[in-house]
């Protein structure tokens, strides 16, 4: 494995101040980029759309929870799939009961939405143990509008705010987070992104961007530091594969 090369003290210091001039500008550009989100216009939800609960029918006014912001994630889950994919998954494992109660304190409900039928969501997230709300699309548009599932017979394929070439593998299901704001009983869609834009939610990976060896990626620069850690083309673990003294 290749491993960083070794300095003294002061030539590590060195390094990190020069790196530290980069991550003030990256933070002074993240700051930037969320005011500019935050300016986005917004687009008024006429359509009705009809989720299944576990306790039955949902509207997407009922998605908030009497909150004033909805965060939603659309997670990857054909109703043919016995499970929900695996990456999807991993990221719902970190979201903890922590994050719900500080969400909760902002007036933001954290909810995830699936075309699988609740007989299987049900089940699966009480085997995870997960306590935040997952409801079924199953039925409705919602998906297609909000192009996490593609089918040309359904709706004009796009993602990520891009045409994609027709291919014989559909449905396709792809990963995506939403965000609705609620004036009144009036929804509002304010946000949506797709693909790598996900996962600046944070989770493990950032953590893990902090560390020397990083996500332990093929893909990841400087090459050679993905030796016992994921390899290209391994598949994420459900949390309940996971062999140690976390499992369930």
């Amino acid at each position: 494995m290749a491993l960083p090369d070794v300095a003294s003290r002061e030539e590590w210091l060195a390094a990190r101040k020069e790196l530290l001039v980069k991550e003030k500008e990256l933070t002074r550009a993240r700051d930037a980029l969320n005011s500019a989100r935050r300016r986005l216009p917004m687009v008024r939800v006429d359509k009705q759309y009809a989720f299944e609960g576990p306790e039955g029918e949902a509207s997407l006014l009922d998605l908030f929870e009497g909150r004033r912001q909805l965060y939603l994630v659309h997670v990857m889950w054909d109703p043919e799939w016995e499970r929900a994919c695996r990456s999807c998954s991993s990221g719902l494992a970190e979201i903890s009961v922590g994050l719900l109660r500080h969400l909760h304190d902002r007036d933001t409900t954290y909810a995830a939405v699936s075309r699988a039928p609740q007989s299987r969501i049900g089940p699966f997230k009480a085997e995870m143990g997960w306590v935040f709300p997952w409801y079924s699309s199953l039925g409705s548009d919602f998906n297609y509008d909000y192009h996490v599932t593609l089918d040309a017979s359904v709706a004009p394929e796009e993602y990520n705010y891009r045409p994609v070439p027709p291919e014989d593998d559909r449905p396709m299901e792809l990963p995506g987070a939403s965000c609705f704001l609620r004036d009144g009983d009036t929804v509002y869609h304010t946000y949506s992104m797709y693909a790598r834009g996900v996962e600046q939610v944070g989770g493990s990976y950032y953590f893990l961007d902090m560390t020397a060896l990083g996500r332990q990626e093929e893909w990841e620069e400087p090459k050679g530091r993905a030796s016992g850690g994921m390899q290209a083309g391994s598949r994420l673990p459900y949390p309940d594969e996971y062999d140690d003294e976390y499992s369930l």
